[in-house]
Parts: C-alpha cells; structure tokens; sequence
C-alpha cells in the first residue's frame, strides 16, 4: 500500500509541475515553489503561536480544548505537507494552516480523531496500559492468606509482576455463576 502511495504521489506531483510549467513558464514555476515555502514558513510561525494560545487558553477554562487540539492537528499536519516536496502538497499545506480552511476542517479532524481514539480504546491500547499487554490468567476467589515471594529490590519502576502465595477460597459455587463455581 505505501509502495502504490508513494508512486501516486510522484506522479501527482510530476504531473502538476509539468502542466504548470507548460502553461506559465519554467521561471514562474519556481517562483511559485518559492512563494509557496515563503508564505507557508510565515504561516507556520503564526499558527503555531495561535495554537499554543488556543491550548493555553484551554487550559485555563476559557476556550474548547477539542477546538484547540483539532486545530494543533491540522497545522501540524499542514506543516508536514509543507516540509514535503512538491506543488501540490505544498498547496495542501497552506490550505490546512489558513485558518479559514482549518475551521472548515476541524470537524473532520474531530471526527477521525473520536474514531481513532474509539478503536484504541476498544482495543484497549490505550488507557490500560500494561495491563492490556499482559496474558494473565484471572481466577474469581478470595485469598486467605499471603506470603509475598520475590520481591527483589532491582524490580522495575512501573512495579513489574508480583507472585503471591497463598490458598484461594472459590466462592459459593451457586452464587449466579454460569460455569458451575469453577475457576479453571
């Protein structure tokens, strides 16, 4: 897929600076690849600053933080087509850091972004941390008694998994189970 992108976007961007060279000159053309950086810098520079104060102001209660953070998005991502070589990704870029267009695509942004955060978490990638990564086994029960075995000062910081001894007390095997009380 990325190999098929990749070829799609040289032949986009070939493309467009092959017609427009024909149709303005091979002069204008560069001069239009460097207004496009020039302006898209001085752009950069205030959009970022603008989003800086978005999330500040955020932050303090006076201002959306999905707004903002839409909005971080968006330049960022227009600051990348920016940095990426080429005409048409250039104009991609200047489109996503002026602001009238940006507020025309944050509700797209918000959107994909409620997506993406809605798989994450139903993956549970995120949120659940280690927790997600582990291939535990847990058994319904009550422990009676517990002897810490191995608690090694050198363990790592985020507390590293912990084996405790000690006997387990299934439950009323009645008590609206659906397996019979059994914890295997």
């Amino acid at each position: 897929m990325i190999p098929a992108l990749f070829v799609l976007y040289l032949v986009v961007e070939i493309a467009a600076v092959v017609w427009l060279g024909s149709a303005i000159g091979v002069g204008w053309t560069v001069l239009l690849f460097l207004a496009t950086w020039a302006v898209g810098l001085w752009l950069m520079r205030s959009q970022f600053r603008r989003v800086f104060e978005q999330l500040q102001r955020a932050g303090e209660g006076r201002g959306s933080i999905g707004g903002a953070v839409a909005d971080g998005a968006l330049v960022t991502t227009g600051t990348v087509l920016l940095l990426v070589p080429g005409l048409v990704t250039g104009v991609l870029g200047l489109l996503m850091l002026a602001p009238p267009t940006r507020m025309l695509l944050r509700p797209l942004a918000v959107l994909v972004a409620g997506r993406r955060m809605a798989v994450v978490s139903a993956t549970g990638a995120a949120g659940a941390g280690a927790y997600a990564r582990s291939r535990a086994t847990v058994v319904d029960g009550v422990v009676v008694e517990d002897v810490l075995v191995d608690d090694a000062p050198q363990r790592p910081m985020w507390g590293g998994p912990q084996a405790i001894e000690g006997e387990i007390v299934l439950p009323d095997p009645g008590a609206h189970r659906t397996d019979g009380g059994r914890a295997d």
